[in-house]
């Protein structure tokens, strides 16, 4: 009996102890629709069964919305998740805008999204995402777009929520939606001088979401960054990105470290596909799994209950990463 009793206690100890896997999947933000085996191989082991996929982009040119790199498929997209059509909207196309031109909007973008949809032959869910960096000046037109799109769709009407506009609720507002998307990532400009990975600064966004726990929709999914590039900086102080770079491609005999993330070149040529001078430095933000790991325990305290999206979806970004946080 002294021995079941024992037994019994370690049991309930290891079941309280035991870690809680978030279930995941991924963002796919790439024009042309593809899968490598690496991609599918990462595709298949997540746990929910939806991926969530850009169909296109929407801007205003020259005063007219604009649909901007509408995807294309090949053959080797292929994949039993159910796919979430997925569209971003630049906050300058809402700018004064009309009601009329609102409903446009809407009906335009539900028109494209239906004639990918039947183009290619995918198994789509019952939702729209919509991808907006809003901000106070436009938050009332871009929620009037929301209710448009979802009475001209029929379909659930879901979007992104920035970090900002979680700590600025009161003047951005708060989407008719009934969930969101937490992006825990692009805390900074890559763009400015600063020692802070840009991806994700930690502290930031702790400062960011310390009231998250008050937000009033209380369906939110958190996406999370797995990806990584390259900052170079000129010798005028300028910056530009290369995407998908990592510290491994830092290991060439023309450039000098200077940090373990940070070097200087050496001799003038070509790397990454770019023309770069003598002097040029580069810089590598990518994210650890230990960064990750403290923003869900830190999630964990103020969500209930949450899933993950990765962003995103890439064979550079896949291989070797952990998903089970």
């Amino acid at each position: 009996m002294k021995i079941l009793k024992i037994l019994f206690f370690l049991f309930l100890v290891v079941s309280c102890n035991k870690k809680n896997d978030h279930s995941y999947t991924f963002y796919y933000w790439k024009t042309k629709l593809s899968l490598d085996q690496k991609e599918k191989k990462a595709l298949d082991k997540a746990s929910v069964p939806y991926l969530y996929t850009r169909f296109f982009d929407v801007d205003k040119v020259e005063g007219k919305f604009q649909p901007i790199a509408v995807i294309t498929k090949d053959k080797s997209f292929q994949t039993d998740k159910q796919i979430v059509p997925t569209v971003f909207v630049t906050n300058r196309t809402l700018l004064n805008i009309s009601q009329d031109e609102i409903k446009f909007l809407a009906q335009k973008i539900n028109q494209l999204v239906q004639k990918k949809t039947t183009e290619y032959h995918l198994n789509i869910t019952n939702e729209i995402q919509i991808d907006c960096d809003w901000t106070a000046g436009t938050r009332d037109d871009y929620f009037t777009f929301l209710k448009e799109l979802k009475k001209i769709s029929g379909k659930q009407i879901t979007c992104t929520l920035r970090l900002h506009q979680v700590k600025d609720k009161a003047q951005t507002g708060i989407p008719p939606v009934e969930k969101v998307y937490l992006m825990c990532y692009s805390t900074s400009s890559p763009l400015e001088n600063a020692d802070i990975n840009s991806i994700l600064d930690v502290n930031t966004l702790k400062s960011y979401l310390s009231n998250i726990e008050n937000y009033p929709i209380k369906k939110i999914a958190v996406a999370l960054p797995i990806y990584s590039w390259g900052i170079v900086t000129n010798h005028l102080g300028k910056h530009k990105l290369i995407n998908a770079l990592s510290k491994e491609d830092l290991n060439n005999p023309n450039f000098q470290k200077i940090s373990e993330n940070k070097i200087e070149i050496e001799k003038d040529g070509f790397y990454f596909g770019n023309y770069l001078n003598k002097g040029f430095k580069i810089k590598i933000e990518e994210i650890s799994d230990e960064q990750l790991q403290t923003v869900v325990n830190f999630l964990e305290k103020k969500i209930p209950q949450f899933d993950i999206v990765y962003y995103q979806l890439d064979s550079k970004f896949v291989v070797n990463q952990n998903f089970n946080f």
